[in-house]
């Protein structure tokens, strides 16, 4: 079990009223599966990946997390968990303009405080995992929107996190730049990335092997898709 969220719910302060936002939820994950969190804009669904992307903490129930107790985590613990053990994608890239792609995906190496040859080498191979293998000394304008993803998907997997969380992967691209996007996902899932995609999308939802519900808060198992 690579994630398992028992009991979980978050509430938040507005002046003296207590507003709910997730209310028991029940959620786990094996090791090398791909599933989707679909719901509609006000679901619950960003603060629910924000307490598995260790952003946020739960106001009750329990979290664990490969095996590590998050809800007894200090900040700096959850900000180590952050850099070692999950790879974020979000909608908007949140690449670096200034830098190249190879610097936008040695980031988190440099963080991580890799040595400087090992950390080029390392963010060489996670764009050529994600076929930029050409596009190495491009900055973010001279490169579409679909590769913009792929350099933060790079990015994501350079640390090879246990986990690849995507927040609305594809929402800033267009038709064909999404569809190979999503491709990429299901690849590097296939490789053995454990992946958990939030998204409003069915058919994006539809690329997962399984997909989970979430509406005013609650979840609800969809199936498993074929």
């Amino acid at each position: 079990m690579i994630l398992e969220l028992k009991g979980i719910y978050k509430e938040y302060q507005q002046g003296k009223m207590t507003v709910p936002v997730l209310k028991d939820v029940n959620f786990s994950m094996e090791e090398g599966e791909y599933v989707a969190i679909m719901g509609p804009s006000g679901s619950g669904k960003t603060t629910l990946m924000n307490i598995i992307g260790c952003l946020d903490q739960a106001t009750e129930g329990s979290f664990i997390l490969d095996g590590q107790d998050i809800r007894s985590c200090s900040e700096n613990t959850m900000s180590d968990i952050r850099l070692n053990k999950i790879g974020f994608v979000f909608q908007s890239f949140h690449l670096l303009p200034r830098q190249t792609a190879l610097a936008n995906v040695e980031m988190p190496l440099n963080y991580a405080r890799v040595p400087r040859k090992e950390r080029k080498e390392r963010a060489l191979k996670a764009l050529d995992r994600v076929g930029l293998s050409d596009r190495v000394n491009f900055r973010p304008n001279q490169l579409s929107g679909g590769q913009m993803q792929r350099v933060a998907i790079a990015r994501a997997i350079v640390n090879n996190p246990k986990l690849l969380l995507a927040d609305e992967p594809t929402g800033a691209l267009d038709s064909k730049s999404g569809a190979q996007v999503m491709e990429l996902f299901q690849r590097l899932n296939e490789e053995g990335v454990t992946v958990l995609m939030i998204t409003h999308d069915p058919e994006i939802a539809a690329h997962a092997k399984r997909v989970v519900l979430i509406r005013d808060g609650e979840l609800t198992e969809k199936g498993v898709n074929a």
